[in-house]
């Protein structure tokens, strides 16, 4: 009901994010009613449960995915998520392209962490068309967040850059996302610079909470409380 308020106020996509949507149960319900709606409809996932819905993504319209992955090695994906996960991910990551899904990588650079893999997520986009995303580690309740931890786009940037012949790309309104690409290179990479070069003047995004509040910043602590309303 409130996508359908949205929609009709000018929204034109929407997203279904988490924590993981793909867990829950009524997802494939949400899922094919939100698609009867006037928008582009699109996920956040972290891919581990993407193959048990393939079918019913490319019935419901959606045609790009958001997948989350933190590492290319196995035994850090599994020290990072807590789950030993990585080849059912990698997996599906590699279906989903099989499939003719426009397919982002979202990875969290952490230094100490992963910073060393950076070059190697550039290089997956050499043969296949990826868009890799590296966010700056921001600091949310309860992930350890520590200041030395974070990345600037500007440092991965220029590891990148020392290895390769790298090109700016022109960046869609409102985007959240700076983005390059190699040359000679099939796919893409980006950067969401959230805590280097912040860009909550051109934000034009609101967060759904899963109990019913509204929020126009992720960072924010002020919520709106629509489903009392409703």
């Amino acid at each position: 009901r409130l996508a359908e308020i949205f929609t009709g106020l000018g929204v034109q996509k929407i997203r279904l994010t988490g924590g993981e949507p793909l867990v829950r149960a009524e997802f494939p319900d949400i899922l094919r009613r939100l698609s009867q709606l006037p928008a582009e409809l699109t996920l956040s996932t972290n891919g581990a449960l993407l193959h048990r819905h393939i079918e019913l993504l490319k019935d419901c319209g959606v045609r790009s995915l958001n997948i989350s992955i933190d590492s290319l090695k196995p035994e850090a994906f599994h020290r990072i998520t807590a789950r030993d996960q990585f080849q059912i991910v990698w997996d599906n990551i590699q279906l989903a392209l099989q499939h003719g899904f426009g397919v982002k990588l979202n990875v969290v650079a952490m230094a100490g962490v992963n910073d060393d893999e950076i070059p190697a997520f550039v290089e997956l986009t050499r043969r296949q068309p990826l868009h890799v995303r590296f966010i700056e580690f921001m600091p949310f309740t309860g992930n350890n967040w520590q200041s030395g931890q974070v990345l600037t786009a500007a440092e991965m940037l220029e590891r990148v850059a020392q290895e390769m012949d790298v090109v700016k790309l022109r960046d869609e309104p409102h985007a959240t996302a700076r983005k390059f690409k190699v040359i000679g290179y099939e796919g893409t990479f980006a950067f969401i610079t959230t805590m280097s070069d912040q860009f909550c003047g051109d934000c034009n995004r609101l967060r759904l909470t899963a109990d019913g509040k509204l929020k126009n910043c992720l960072f924010g602590k002020e919520e709106t409380d629509l489903l009392s309303a409703l």
